[in-house]
């Protein structure tokens, strides 16, 4: 289930984010929340699953846009859709008429977009 972040989760957030490439600095992992929390065209979304924190998806938006800059998955839920059903919640939340990738999060978007595709086509 989706969770909008709020302050109180700002340390299960930064611990989150920290599975990104570029968020490993304390400094730089700082510097992303403050944006999180104090610019309102950055959203960002927890993902709870069985009581517990398990993904994070950073959205930046501008008009009907969203672009996802962050997308991150505790390891020991990865391969089991988590990214998935993240995105598809974030796409169905009816918000943003388009959902797109940064280079940085494009490839993992793609693969988790053809994910879904190739599901819908089983059923």
């Amino acid at each position: 289930m989706l969770i909008r972040y709020k302050k109180a989760f700002e340390k299960i957030a930064m611990g989150l984010l920290s599975f990104m490439p570029n968020e490993k600095d304390i400094k730089k992992l700082t510097e992303t929340i403050q944006s999180y929390e104090n610019d309102e065209n950055w959203v960002l979304y927890l993902w709870k699953k069985n009581d517990e924190y398990v993904g994070i998806v950073g959205l930046v938006v501008d008009n009907n846009t969203a672009t996802i800059q962050h997308v991150s998955v505790v390891p020991s839920y990865r391969g089991e859709g988590v990214a998935k059903e993240m995105l598809q919640e974030v796409a169905e939340l009816g918000q943003y008429k388009h959902v797109r990738a940064t280079d940085e999060t494009r490839e993992f978007v793609q693969k988790c977009i053809q994910c879904n595709e190739e599901k819908a086509d089983e059923n």
